[in-house]
């Protein structure tokens, strides 16, 4: 049985949402699948075009995303008690990095336009632009660093 989603949930705190709420809340733009690099000495995380191998890059989404643990180990599943961890490492138009920095979601979230492609018409998933990550090898990933997409 599927729970129903209250009226403007992701105005809620993180830890007030549901498990079906908190799940509704991505926005379906694949960022969050990209692999990245941190500079060790600075902390910073760097982009690349490299997707992590269970990402479908027309849909964007996790194509075994209910056990994608048994495949991707290193995946971060993101959760109310982490997220205050974890954000940083996640896109800045992610939904849960600004709901966790207390700010509103984007025009373009599907939650705000009420139509699930939006994210890609607006062109703000990585929808046809990346590389699987099994065609290059991790030693070239530096070859493949892009800004971080909006």
């Amino acid at each position: 049985m599927t729970q129903s989603l209250r009226k403007t949930f992701w105005e809620l705190p993180l830890d007030r949402l549901t498990p079906s709420e908190w799940e509704a809340l991505c926005d379906g733009c694949g960022k969050c699948c990209l692999n990245k690099l941190e500079d060790a000495d600075t902390g910073e995380i760097v982009f690349t075009r490299v997707a992590c191998r269970l990402l479908d890059g027309e849909t964007c989404r996790c194509s075994q995303y209910d056990i994608r643990l048994q495949f991707v180990p290193e995946c971060i599943v993101l959760t109310p008690d982490n997220i205050a961890e974890t954000a940083y490492f996640m896109p800045a138009s992610c939904a849960y990095r600004l709901r966790h920095e207390g700010k509103p979601l984007y025009d373009w979230h599907p939650l705000i336009s009420g139509d699930p492609d939006s994210v890609h018409t607006a062109g703000r998933s990585v929808q046809g632009w990346t590389v699987p990550e099994f065609e290059v090898p991790e030693e070239e990933w530096e070859d493949h660093l892009i800004e971080e997409p909006h």
